[in-house]
């Protein structure tokens, strides 16, 4: 899962690496990012490592494995200094037990000795538990998408016991900042947790939003355009209209993001074909179309009455009888007689001539039998001399062939 996220990782961005074994190889998976991969050994410990990393302008620095106490200190150290974000894995079963046992990593290592203060450090840093799960069936899958909302710490004590007169007044107002004061030393909630996403019936489910300020900071890490398409998210999902990041130019104007081109689509060419075949399709609805207008010009300019439902007028009607009888007057049956013999005569006097007549000359009763024709061409006669001298020659016993 780790290795597949850096793919979504921005180029740009300077990966730095700490491992107590090499198990990412990273730098062979993806060998153009800029990645610089450490471990510590038997003579140069893990945090020397973590402060090297710090000065080669890291943009991610990303925990192997956080097995051990220290490496816990070094994932919290990672991510509150010198990197925009931190990545790492752990074996916690549910988000509170992987609060718990981070805490109690830093307090064992000795670097916090309060355990608030260490579980408040904790809850700084986790940001998303991506919690992944493997069932009997042998299937790996994300269970569910946690969001860690870390609680602020608010002034809520008053000071009205001043305006008080009775002294029974002024002490309950004592004892109500008492009790403030009590319930944020002994019962203070240090964040709260929710999912973002759950894996319900073979489905992801869209549970809670992402909060207010996570958006925020998601957005000012992103390209343009994948704020766009995050925002159009957010909008389809749950509603959540957010205001989108003003960029300004070296004058301080504002610079206005460009409308993406509209295309025109022909809905009759399927989208699928490749380029070429799709422009051949277009050329050829065009001069189809072209070709139907010029026929329908042609219709027009000529002298025809288009409308049919309409009855003929009865001058139409008399001239087209006029017509017909003196059609009938000027062929009568006798001249077209004539014409059609003298036609069959015309076409027994052509000569047709045969393209293959000098190749095959009459067959005798003797090549009938034996089903041959003789040639007139020399080429073709000694090609037939050649095969059957070969015919001859394969009684020899000797096989060849040519190549």
């Amino acid at each position: 899962m780790l290795m597949a996220m850096i793919e979504n990782i921005y180029e740009t961005m300077n990966l730095r690496i700490t491992e107590t074994a090499f198990e990412l190889h990273l730098r062979k998976i993806y060998p153009t990012r800029n990645i610089l991969s450490m471990r510590e050994t038997e003579t140069i410990a893990g945090q020397e490592c973590l402060d090297v990393q710090k000065k080669t302008d890291g943009s991610v620095n990303i925990i192997g494995e956080v097995a051990t106490d220290p490496v816990a200190s070094w994932m919290i150290q990672s991510a509150q200094v010198a990197s925009k974000f931190t990545l790492f894995t752990h074996h916690a079963k549910t988000f509170p037990n992987l609060v718990t046992a981070l805490r109690n990593s830093m307090l064992r290592a000795g670097t916090f000795k309060d355990e608030r203060t260490a579980e408040e450090q904790v809850v700084q840093v986790l940001n998303f538990d991506i919690h992944l799960v493997k069932d009997f069936r042998g299937r790996r899958y994300i269970e569910r998408i946690t969001e860690c909302i870390p609680v602020e710490e608010k002034n809520e004590y008053t000071f009205d016991h001043r305006k008080e007169k009775t002294l029974e007044g002024k002490f309950d107002k004592f004892f109500d900042n008492a009790t403030i004061f009590f319930s944020k030393t002994t019962n203070r909630e240090l964040y709260h947790y929710r999912n973002i996403l759950e894996f319900v019936d073979d489905s992801y489910v869209l549970v809670n939003p992402i909060s207010e300020n996570n958006i925020k900071e998601m957005r000012n890490n992103m390209e343009e355009t994948d704020a766009i398409a995050f925002d159009k998210f957010l909008e389809r999902n749950w509603g959540i209209k957010s205001q989108a990041v003003k960029v300004y130019d070296e004058d301080g104007k504002e610079i206005m993001p460009e409308m993406p081109k509209m295309v025109q689509k022909i809905e009759a060419v399927p989208e699928n074909l490749p380029g070429k075949i799709q422009n051949k399709l277009v050329q050829k609805m065009g001069e189809a179309k072209t070709k139907i207008k010029e026929d329908i010009d042609e219709f027009s300019s000529n002298d025809m009455d288009m409308d049919f439902d309409k009855p003929e007028p009865e001058n139409k009607k008399k001239l087209k009888s006029e017509k017909a009888k003196t059609e009938n007057k000027v062929a009568p049956k006798k001249v077209q007689a004539k014409s059609e013999k003298e036609e069959k005569n015309d076409i027994e006097d052509i000569e047709y001539i045969d393209p293959y007549k000098d190749l095959f000359m009459d067959l005798d009763e003797e090549d009938i039998m034996n089903k041959k024709s003789k040639r007139r061409n020399s080429l073709l006669q000694g090609a037939e001399e050649n095969n059957d001298n070969n015919n001859n020659n394969d009684d020899d016993g000797d096989e060849g062939f040519d190549l």
